[in-house]
């Protein structure tokens, strides 16, 4: 045994005496060594550490010396203590390396790169060139740093609603209209602000001649909280002077209908998209708009919010395939195995499952990607309410079933909604729900699909707020909101000009609440939903909805309340308007390759598979 290893067994055998002087360790290892032999070490052993050659003075000196170890409360002898220091190694080796970080995260990383060196000055002439701000000297009383409450009061901006955009998309295919999308450049630049905003100089970009004034703003800079309202004001203004009108049952849709040009514009912040009658007056509004905003005219629609619409010729098809090709990639589940139906008709999801809970954080960030394809995936949207409710305190259950779902996106990835040019202008919203269905709280489930012809336009699956004591009374309340629907529906379609051959009609298949909907008296076990009751009826009795019975096997809203078998899903879906569109995203692919060459064109070949 060497003498570092002696040293190392005595030390761990000997006891501490303390206060006592430690002597270094290099004079313990030569006694240790030495020796030589076992009598030396037993001696050794005999004795306290800290008495092996220098024996404690009965009366030290009382000197403050800063260098002796503070008393130990342990039997412990560290490093430390005995003044051995070493510098601490950090392993990098692993074997899954961090990526190389792409973007600089200061200014001074930046600026060392030409790229975005370059990046940065041309953002910068873009400020100047639409005056975004003035330097002036820095008030007393000013606010550098936009706390909330004290330099702006509305951020809200309007936003386009996903059932206008279906809507209007399926008018102009029935009257095979072209859909034109723009693009606007610095669109928040172009927002005149109303408050008095003051900016530090952009690091980096400091005027050298007036180094501590500060940036009055003058226009709505990105980041700044009220940049995108501002945005949509001067857009709006704009639009308006064109002589469209503001729909009243959506601020973010603009209609113009002079003599026999009818134009329909819409606006999700800078992406916008205008169809109409005339092709020639649609193309003189681009041109207009792009004399006052940079504007980028994108042609055809063709990508719009994540979604990829693909001309067909039945009309129009919607899909989100590659968001899906994208999540799956990110939850490394694009080597899982498929599913054929979203949830386990086996398996009731609660709150407290006896699982071990997860981190809330992924759970939150994959539900919203889902909720997000629910845009053109009617199909999931009972899935993605149910998991939405665990939200706060997702288990293992939940993300078992979570990736359930994400499974059976794989097995659907190329499906979508068909927007048909055929069908006849009729306005069908089915409604259903599902009593007593949630475990922890036994409330019910609402849902409703609306369509026109036999496009699906409109749906939703949400969990009601109060517990229904029948299942009359659950389904009476999913019928009012399906009625409350349908009428916003039909207000918007006589807002675009778009007139039905008769009243929307109201599906369901509750007997119960039929005769409801119908009958002028009030039962006393129903007094607590008659704001609903008088809300169904008088639009039933003024014969601006019409309420009929379906057949269970013929409610297509089924398929948003509860868990369905591999058949009746597959069959429900099929109702509803999903279809596959594989051939149709093939076809245009596939046109899109023959004007690609090199890799360019088999790497597309081989995402198509």
């Amino acid at each position: 045994m060497s003498s570092r290893h002696q040293f190392t067994c005595h030390h761990q055998r000997c006891p501490i005496s303390s206060p006592a002087p430690v002597l270094p360790v290099g004079a313990h290892t030569i006694a240790a060594s030495s020796s030589g032999n076992s009598p030396s070490h037993s001696h050794i052993d005999a004795q306290p550490l800290g008495q092996l050659e220098n024996p404690p003075n009965p009366h030290p000196p009382q000197t403050h010396n800063l260098s002796v170890p503070p008393q130990r409360v342990h039997q412990m002898t560290t490093r430390s203590m005995n003044k051995i220091f070493k510098p601490k190694q950090v392993n990098s080796v692993s074997k899954h390396p961090l990526p190389q970080t792409i973007e600089p995260t200061s200014v001074s990383q930046a600026i060392s790169q030409p790229q975005w060196r370059e990046a940065m000055s041309t953002e910068l002439t873009a400020l100047m060139k639409h005056g975004t701000w003035d330097l002036v000297p820095s008030p007393s009383n000013c606010n550098l740093r936009g706390l909330p409450g004290l330099d702006y009061k509305e951020t809200f901006s309007p936003v386009v609603k996903p059932a206008t955009i279906r809507t209007i998309m399926t008018i102009a295919v029935m009257n095979g209209w072209e859909l034109r999308q723009m693009d606007v450049n610095n669109a928040f630049l172009n927002g005149e602000l109303t408050e008095t905003v003051y900016m530090m100089q952009p690091p980096g970009f400091k005027d050298l001649s007036k180094p501590t004034h500060v940036c009055r703003l003058r226009k709505a800079i990105y980041g700044l909280k009220q940049a995108p309202r501002a945005w949509y004001t001067a857009l709006k203004n704009a639009i308006l002077q064109l002589r469209f009108h503001n729909s009243k049952a959506d601020s973010s849709l603009f209609i113009y209908s002079q003599g026999s040009i009818i134009s329909y514009f819409l606006v999700y912040v800078d992406d916008l998209v205008i169809t109409g009658n005339n092709s020639t007056f649609v193309a003189s509004i681009i041109k207009q708009l792009g004399a006052k905003f940079s504007l980028k005219d994108m042609g055809l629609l063709h990508f719009f919010l994540g979604i990829e619409v693909v001309p067909t010729q039945a009309g129009l098809f919607l899909s989100q395939h590659k968001y899906v090709r994208d999540l799956l990639s990110k939850t490394n589940m694009s080597a899982a195995k498929d599913v054929s139906t979203p949830l386990s008709t086996s398996q009731s999801l609660k709150l407290v499952d006896g699982t071990t809970p997860v981190d809330s954080s992924d759970f939150c960030r994959i539900i919203g990607s889902l909720q997000y394809l629910s845009l053109t995936r009617p199909d999931i949207s009972f899935a993605v309410n149910k998991l939405s409710q665990f939200m706060h305190k997702p288990t293992q259950t939940h993300w078992t079933t979570t990736k359930r779902l994400l499974r059976y996106l794989k097995q659907t990835i190329f499906h979508g909604i068909q927007i048909s040019k055929s069908g006849l202008p009729l306005l069908t919203t089915f409604s259903d729900a599902d009593w007593a269905g949630n475990v922890d709280d036994r409330t019910s489930t609402s849902a409703y699909i609306s369509f026109l012809g036999s496009t699906p336009i409109s749906w939703s699956s949400k969990k009601q707020r109060a517990v229904a004591r029948s299942s009359t009374e659950a389904e009476y309340r999913a019928l009012a909101n399906a009625a409350s629907e349908t009428m916003w529906l039909q207000n918007l379609l006589k807002e675009l000009g778009f007139p039905l051959k008769t009243a929307p009609q109201l599906l369901y298949d509750n007997l119960g609440a039929t005769h409801l909907s119908f009958n002028p008296v009030n039962h006393s076990r129903m007094k607590h939903i008659q704001i609903d009751l008088h809300f169904v009826r008088d639009l039933v009795q003024q014969g601006c909805l019409q309420v009929r019975h379906v057949h269970t096997q013929d409610q297509l809203a089924d398929l948003l309340t509860k868990p369905l078998s591999r058949q009746q899903t597959k069959l429900l879906s099929n109702k509803i308007g999903l279809a596959d569109g594989s051939p149709n995203l093939a076809r245009a692919y596939k046109g899109r390759l023959r004007g690609l060459r090199g890799p360019s064109q088999q790497q597309n070949r081989a995402y198509l598979g």
